[in-house]
């Protein structure tokens, strides 16, 4: 409270972009059509599944674990409560995750904060958020984006005050917060191990602030280091649990995420050409049709297939943004949306290599999540809906290297005036 009647101004300024990404969400839920995805009617059904057979089953009747638990609890949950208010389930789940995408842009603020400690760059960043067109489409697809988002946002924003405070405590919060981002989405699971190799090296190697301050050996260091990794994992082990619990008592196997392979399988087809005849699929599993393309592929058609793992697939993952389920009318804040959405991207190129050179900066915490999750993206089917968890980094590196070009152009007046 003292922080907020001291800063007065930038306060109302925060409370003024949050009601207007409010009102956006709002706006936009009230004003259009959704339409609803097959994902979503297989959603759907799988609710009601549980709910009335108490079978946990994605696309089948019997039991399985296609796919992880998070997004379809939550359903199961707003369901219930829609039949206790006798409401409609699907406009219930949208105005929840209206408030959840809001409550996003808080801990989007925290991370720019945390991580470029220019409060000018969190404010940008929240700007950005409040109007970005996918996320106010998102709100209205009932599926996991929204809240995985928001999951994965708290888990980065305690991740990086857990670096700074090097307190157990906070860790282990991280890692529960881990755990449940990856009960709604699995890709993110091997997270935090770079994260915390990366935070090694910068423990290592980080300039000294002073003469007085006492260096700690690598050993010392090292064991701290790790000592936090091991709680993070630990609590991150413990959040998966009854999932693995579940599925190793009524599936008889030990399933670590999800069991669903298309998305590999997939992958394999460069530029989604799925006439590719490349591998005779009779009586191959997916996985095996899988890596009997993939090897089929980099020794017949060498060139084809490199350009397809790297630039190929990062380019149909980030070239395009997140339109949610759809809706019509068409509803936009400002025009040009995707050349917007490119503009986001390719500026924070700047400051993404930038920070390759400056690993020690708290900020490259933010490029190593991109690089990562881009790498885990090259092993599956891409889809410019999988760009839409990690947009909220680069709009932060985008809105750094915007106030960066500011204060120069700033600067660069104020000297010629001085002159």
């Amino acid at each position: 409270m003292e922080w907020v009647r001291k800063n007065k101004a930038w306060t109302i300024a925060i409370v003024l972009i949050f009601l207007l990404a409010g009102w956006l969400r709002a706006d936009f839920l009230t004003s259009v059509k959704h339409t609803v995805s097959h994902d979503t009617k297989y959603y759907d059904e799988m609710v009601h599944r549980l709910i009335d057979k108490g079978i946990y089953a994605y696309k089948e009747e019997v039991s399985n674990a296609r796919v992880t638990p998070g997004y379809p609890l939550f359903m199961a949950g707003t369901y219930l409560l829609a039949d206790a208010m006798n409401a409609e389930p699907y406009p219930l789940i949208r105005w929840i995750q209206l408030l959840i995408s809001v409550a996003t842009l808080a801990l989007i603020y925290v991370i720019a904060m945390l991580a470029t400690r220019n409060k000018w760059v969190a404010m940008l960043a929240i700007i950005i958020g409040a109007v970005y067109h996918p996320f106010i489409w998102a709100t209205g697809a009932v599926l996991t984006e929204t809240l995985a988002l928001f999951f994965l946002m708290a888990y980065l924003a305690m991740q990086l005050y857990a670096f700074r405070t090097q307190r157990k405590r906070d860790a282990a919060i991280a890692g529960v917060l881990l755990g449940l981002t990856v009960l709604v989405r699995a890709e993110f699971l091997p997270l935090f191990v770079p994260l915390y190799g990366v935070f090694l090296l910068q423990q290592w190697f980080r300039r000294r602030s002073g003469l007085m301050e006492v260096t700690r050996s690598k050993w010392e260091v090292a064991k701290k280091v790790v000592l936090l990794g091991v709680i993070t994992g630990l609590c991150v082990t413990a959040t998966m649990l009854p999932w693995w619990i579940r599925n190793a008592v009524t599936l008889h196997e030990f399933v670590l995420t999800a069991s669903q392979s298309n998305p590999f399988k997939a992958g394999t087809y460069p530029y989604k050409d799925y006439t590719d005849k490349i591998v005779d699929p009779t009586g191959l599993t997916q996985d095996e049709v899988a890596w009997a393309r993939i090897k089929a592929g980099f020794t017949q058609q060498t060139w084809k297939y490199v350009k397809w793992y790297t630039v190929g697939k990062l380019e149909y993952t980030y070239n395009r943004m997140f339109f949610g389920s759809g809706h019509e009318p068409g509803y936009t804040v400002y025009p040009k949306g995707h050349n917007f959405h490119q503009l986001i991207v390719y500026s924070s190129l700047i400051p993404l290599l930038f920070l390759l050179w400056r690993w020690r900066h708290p900020a490259a915490m933010l490029a190593v999540v991109i690089i990562i999750m881009s790498m885990i993206r090259l092993l599956f089917v891409p889809e410019y809906r999988y760009n839409f968890t990690v947009m909220p980094l680069f709009i932060i590196l985008s809105s750094w290297f915007a106030v960066y070009i500011l204060q120069r152009i700033k600067h660069a007046i104020r000297g010629e005036k001085a002159a």
